[in-house]
């Protein structure tokens, strides 16, 4: 697996492998962009990887099945986003990686092989029928996804939920101030804290 596609994987799915964003894991093999090979290089990117493989073994699955287990066509990270959040998640605490448990990434897994049809079902039809920019169908995709599904989840990984909000508050925080677009910052100041 190249450096580039564990950033993507790792990135997202660490959040959405830690609990409830089952959709910030969905990771569409993309070609290499400028931004993911500035990325790549980064301290953030050895971070992130160093975090996963100190997870245990169920937690370290549901990072780096969950491009395959939430295979979708349409939905579409950006790349901002995947930057925003590994950038987050080296600014988690002790505390907060604790929430990282077998138990809670295992309850995880499970909740993910059952649901993962729909959940990919409903991340693509949400992203489709949103309107442009692609920073706001992902947004209103993923929120939309989010809130349908998150009841549903284990409540072994309720614990993980909170690691999930604060990683994707932060990341739309950073995002809502820095995207280059207008209509993105609006976008992703909404989605701050949409669920």
């Amino acid at each position: 697996m190249n450096t580039s596609r564990i950033l993507k994987r790792s990135a997202l799915a660490v959040a959405g492998a830690a609990g409830i964003l089952a959709v910030a894991v969905t990771v569409i093999p993309q070609e290499e962009t400028p931004a993911a090979r500035s990325v790549k290089s980064s301290p953030l990117l050895a971070a992130a990887l160093t975090q996963a493989a100190s997870l245990p073994f169920a937690c370290q699955e549901a990072i780096f099945k969950a491009g395959d287990q939430f295979a979708t066509t349409r939905y579409a990270i950006p790349d901002e986003f995947r930057n925003a959040t590994v950038a987050a998640l080296g600014n988690l605490t002790e505390t907060e990686r604790a929430e990282l448990t077998r138990p809670a990434c295992a309850a995880w897994n499970n909740w993910a092989t059952a649901n993962s049809s729909a959940v990919t079902g409903e991340l693509d039809n949400r992203y489709l029928n949103a309107a442009l920019p692609v920073c706001n169908k992902f947004t209103v995709a993923t929120v939309g996804t989010v809130r349908k599904f998150s009841p549903n989840a284990p409540a072994a990984a309720r614990g993980l939920e909170k690691v999930v909000k604060k990683v994707w508050t932060e990341a739309m925080t950073e995002l809502s101030a820095t995207a280059s677009d207008a209509a993105c910052r609006t976008s992703y100041s909404t989605a701050k804290t949409a669920w």
